[in-house]
């Protein structure tokens, strides 16, 4: 932001330079370091597997447990934004070979959380869970090379009706 701001009022002093909002290096929000950011990353990555692992504990209470596991999903997905980036992270996101699993995911956390604190259905909501899980490892496997086609090989094979 300092460097936007000097760079309008023609202050491009030595001084004033500072990492700022238009830097690549911080991908246009932060300035963090490295190491700030993979403690980040580690944060949030931590601190939704923690989510995840309390909602188990409300899984007799379905809405709680679907709010709580929702959230957790979305720190752990969110918190590769600190190591990638933003907006690298969000290109990545909707890059042509995984648009659709981060349209399902994202639609699955969205129909989750209508489920659990509208609807106010349990079935209705474990039906929303179970489908943002499976939608969550469809998405998680898109970036590994191959992951999707040897899945799908794998379920066809293990699924197949003829003897």
């Amino acid at each position: 932001m300092w460097k936007l701001k000097e760079s309008m009022l023609g202050n491009d002093d030595e001084e004033g330079s500072r990492e700022g909002f238009l830097d690549e290096e911080s991908d246009g929000f932060c300035s963090l370091s490295p190491m700030q950011r993979i403690y980040a990353f580690a944060a949030f990555f931590v601190a939704g597997l923690a989510c995840m692992i309390l909602s188990l504990i409300v899984f007799a209470k379905p809405i709680k447990f679907a709010v709580l596991f929702t959230f957790g999903n979305l720190l752990a997905v969110g918190s590769t934004a600190f190591l990638l980036g933003p907006g690298q992270q969000m290109r990545m996101m909707f890059d042509s070979a995984r648009v659709y699993a981060t349209a399902v995911y994202l639609g699955c956390v969205v129909i989750a959380l209508i489920c659990a604190l509208w609807i106010h259905n349990k079935i209705l909501t474990i039906i929303a869970i179970i489908s943002e899980l499976c939608a969550l490892i469809w998405y998680s496997l898109s970036y590994i090379p191959f992951a999707r086609r040897m899945v799908s090989g794998l379920m066809m094979r293990l699924c197949d009706t003829e003897l």
